[in-house]
């Protein structure tokens, strides 16, 4: 599977141009046994999706991959027009909060330096989305290493351990320009997306603390503002860590043709489809659950839900349970299946979902209605990380090899 890729991107001219090519037949995943108790290094999957290919659904020969920075916890990777990669990175090597910036030679990988200029750097980093077209640069915020790594606990907020802003950089420059605090609702801004179109100057960022997406956007004098669009409401509960359970939204991507939006609710356990024509008042258009804490044959009872939703049934694909709930999310390029694994950072996946460690997580693969909106499970679809030679293993962010709609980006 793996002589399929050719080593380069298809270079579509436009967004629209992307969503009429090939489907595509590999992914890349991160895989992590960090805190997981097994003593192996990290290591690159290959997944074979393509449902013709002898070898569908399986994992081929993995890669180590070790990174060599000053800056520690590297999270989002995007090229740059000049050949180099760029990284984000989370903190420092003392596990402080830190948002800076890792420039890679495209061709060696060997460090070039930093993005940011010298004291420059975020108070926290997390993901970013660059638009040249603009000058500008997005940059968000998760919070300090030495907090998250061993899970997730409430008093770090209060202590200010966790973010709260969008970072806005001039991208010739490199300067930082504004910082948008979105406030206790907007506490914990992860994954950001602009607009695909390149003419667009505005986008959505899912906040996970509060399960909330905020719109971003440039205003009529040039600056940039941001404003809540979409609120998942928390659960009242018993039986779980605390009496309020929020939805926790970790990830979300746009589709290429801008009209849905997708992200995931680590903690409820469901994927949500937004259709966002209107870009400032979204339409849920679909929803589905896989897995998650609430459960009906679980530990934890809801007491009310303000959506007044069932607990839903565990989800079974293959014969197997899935462990844990939908985290990461990639789309295809036209926009017709959403790929899903289920791991958000070890040390929370032990806290929140330990059968999860025991067992490893799982890709799976959903059908997506493009017409008129709805999502539904491929049954006959499911990469399990449970049978790895080395043990268990959790398998995080999903990447195309000639690009997608997380990380491809228009000039």
């Amino acid at each position: 599977s793996a002589t399929k890729c050719t080593g380069c991107g298809p270079g579509y001219k436009s967004p629209l141009d992307a969503m009429k090519g090939p489907r595509e037949e590999i992914v890349y995943l991160p895989c992590i046994y960090r805190n997981t108790g097994i003593q192996k290094p990290d290591y690159l999957a290959t997944v074979d999706v393509d449902p013709k290919s002898p070898t569908y659904c399986q994992i081929v020969e993995p890669t180590d991959i070790f990174w060599k920075t000053g800056l520690a916890n590297p999270h989002t990777t995007h090229c740059l027009g000049n050949g180099q990669i760029m990284i984000s990175s989370i903190g420092d090597p003392s596990g402080n909060g830190k948002g800076g910036f890792i420039l890679l030679d495209g061709k060696t990988f060997e460090v070039v330096g930093n993005w940011e200029l010298p004291g420059e750097a975020a108070p926290f980093g997390y993901d970013f989305w660059y638009q040249p077209r603009h000058n500008v640069m997005m940059s968000t915020e998760w919070g300090a290493p030495k907090a998250l790594a061993y899970g997730f606990n409430l008093e770090h907020v209060k202590e200010g351990l966790y973010g709260s802003k969008i970072h806005v950089w001039d991208w010739t420059t490199h300067k930082r320009l504004q910082s948008l605090d979105l406030g206790e609702e907007g506490a914990i801004p992860l994954e950001i997306r602009f607009l695909h179109d390149p003419a667009a100057t505005e986008g959505y960022v899912g906040c996970a603390l509060q399960g909330t997406v905020f719109r971003f956007y440039r205003t009529p004098k040039g600056e940039w503002a941001a404003e809540k669009v979409i609120n998942v409401p928390s659960k009242k509960v018993e039986g779980w860590a605390l009496p309020v359970m929020p939805s926790l939204i970790t990830d979300i991507l746009i589709s290429l043709d801008d009209r849905f939006l997708y992200f995931s609710n680590w903690l409820h356990g469901d994927i949500r489809q937004y259709d966002i024509t209107n870009r400032r008042n979204p339409r849920l258009a679909g929803q589905l659950f896989l897995g998650g804490s609430i459960l009906n044959d679980g530990p934890v009872k809801v007491l009310e839900d303000p959506e007044n939703q069932s607990q839903p049934p565990p989800r079974t694909i293959k014969g197997k349970r899935i462990p844990g709930s939908p985290q990461m999310l990639q789309l295809s390029l036209d926009g017709k299946r959403l790929y899903v694994t289920t791991s958000l950072y070890s040390g929370w996946d032990k806290q929140f979902y330990p059968e999860m460690i025991k067992e490893g997580s799982v890709m799976m693969q959903i059908d997506v209605n493009t017409a008129n909106g709805g999502l539904k499970v491929n049954e006959n679809f499911l990469v399990d990380f449970g049978k790895e030679p080395n043990g268990p293993a959790l398998a995080h962010e999903l990447r195309y090899p000639g690009g997608d709609c997380t990380s491809d980006i228009w000039l």
